[in-house]
């Protein structure tokens, strides 16, 4: 039973391309099925989060990531009565373009690709999952892309900056980059990703961090919205330590914050009464924590930026996995042959090279690094 603010398939904007209705499957559960299959969603199994693929087999990977994140929406999704599909289908795809060895690897192709090219687009990963879906899947005979819905692709396009979203809409007028124009908002669903996509990160953030050493539980219990669940789950389970209190502590903090989410939309819709999944669009955030939640939130990120993300260790790794993205990158330029022809005869070299290395999962890249430099770097 969808809300009339939900997204309704029957009225979707449609896609780039015509196509026929499948007989069983409305548009947005046929674009979940799409990327499921793609061969970009296969590669995130071997793309990082915050710890590089071959430092354990347990820590998230960007696949593992979307998952969790598809699911914490939907879970959110049913209980608001919003369009459940749409918004595993978002989850699924939001990380598509993202390159190897996470955010590290995103900010060294960025600065490749400005140094290489000043006056162009330089590379945005939300911007690189929408062209993945609309440009770089070569799956079917009559177009480019997985040619999805417009509210897909509006949701996947979480972030752009306003010189890049100046170009997609000369290039799709009134397009998936107008709200950037305009300030309108993404519709519900999309505003739903966004937190759960929140949510999971600082979930599994305190889990790897903790399995790798670098967190200790002991220094967690500094942060108010872990320690409360800490100590609760210690109250009802007297002795209970390592990472059985954990798991009981993350799982707490998960559970609170989709409550809390889903309290705070129903009362920030209960306020702004959207009519419609247009209507949505044009009022302020309509999914969202609250304040409470959201301050303590706010502690969590700031504890884990300060003493997980900019630990010496994860320093240390992300400086090494940004030298290998600048050498492939510089490699790639100086020698377009080393990659397959496919990108090798493009015009635009900059946006081949950058194409190319942001597919790669985090194995391949070393693999390749070391074939074209000689050298290992972890």
């Amino acid at each position: 039973m969808l809300q009339p603010y939900a997204s309704h398939p029957e009225h979707s904007r449609g896609r780039r391309y015509a196509e026929a209705p499948a007989p069983t499957r409305d548009d947005y559960q046929r674009d979940r099925d799409r990327i499921v299959h793609s061969t970009a969603f296969r590669r995130l199994v071997y793309k990082t989060q915050v710890f590089l693929n071959h430092e354990g087999d347990l820590f998230r990977t960007r696949l593992t990531h979307s998952l969790e994140v598809a699911q914490l929406g939907r879970s959110i999704a049913r209980e608001l009565g919003l369009n459940e599909d749409l918004v595993e289908a978002i989850a699924l795809a939001h990380d598509l373009g993202h390159t190897p060895f996470g955010h590290a690897g995103q900010d060294a192709l960025n600065d490749c690709a400005r140094r290489a090219d000043p006056g162009g687009n330089g590379f945005e990963h939300n911007l690189q999952s929408l062209r993945v879906v609309d440009e770089l899947e070569e799956r079917y005979p009559d177009f480019d892309g997985l040619n999805l819905t417009f509210e897909t692709r509006e949701g996947i396009l979480k972030h752009c900056s306003r010189r890049n979203a100046e170009r997609l809409c000369a290039a799709e007028p009134g397009g998936v980059a107008q709200r950037f124009l305009d300030g309108t908002r993404p519709g519900i669903e999309a505003q739903l990703c966004n937190l759960a996509d929140e949510i999971a990160y600082n979930a599994h953030d305190i889990d790897d961090g903790v399995r790798s050493g670098l967190l200790t539980l002991q220094r967690l219990d500094d942060i108010p919205l872990f320690a409360s669940f800490s100590r609760a789950a210690r109250a009802d389970h007297p002795g209970l330590g390592g990472r059985r209190l954990l798991f009981e502590s993350v799982r707490r903090m998960l559970s609170q914050q989709v409550y809390d989410v889903i309290a705070a939309t129903r009362e920030a819709l209960q306020e702004r009464r959207p009519r419609s999944a247009s209507d949505a669009r044009t009022m302020p955030a309509l999914v969202c924590f609250s304040d409470g939640m959201q301050q303590r939130g706010a502690e969590l990120k700031k504890f884990l930026h300060e003493n997980l993300y900019r630990h010496p260790q994860v320093v240390d790794t992300t400086q090494r996995a940004k030298e290998a993205i600048r050498e492939l990158f510089d490699a790639y330029v100086a020698q377009p042959s080393e990659m397959p022809a496919a990108f090798a005869n493009q015009t635009d070299q900059v946006q081949a090279v950058a194409d190319y290395i942001a597919g790669m999962t985090d194995r391949f890249a070393l693999k390749e690094h070391q074939r074209l430099t000689g050298r290992n770097l972890f």
